[in-house]
């Protein structure tokens, strides 16, 4: 069978980014996922929190997620 044309979102883009109502694109922090005994409390609880993706990487991101912005 023949797949119907149109662009597709990036699962994996979708899986690891989240765009807010206003645009900005959200990360999680890397570093958490192992060896956190020798991380100490403060850093562990930074880690868990999102940031905010850099602006030269927005553009990419967004164009790989075509449902999840206002264009």
């Amino acid at each position: 069978m023949r797949r119907p044309k149109g662009i597709k979102t990036k699962k994996a883009a979708a899986k690891r980014f989240k765009i807010t109502a206003t645009g900005k694109v959200l990360r999680s922090r890397a570093g958490r996922r192992h060896l956190a005994q020798t991380k100490n409390a403060k850093r562990l609880r930074r880690l868990g929190k999102t940031a905010v993706v850099d602006k030269t990487d927005v553009y990419r991101i967004t164009q790989s997620m075509p449902f999840s912005h206002r264009g």
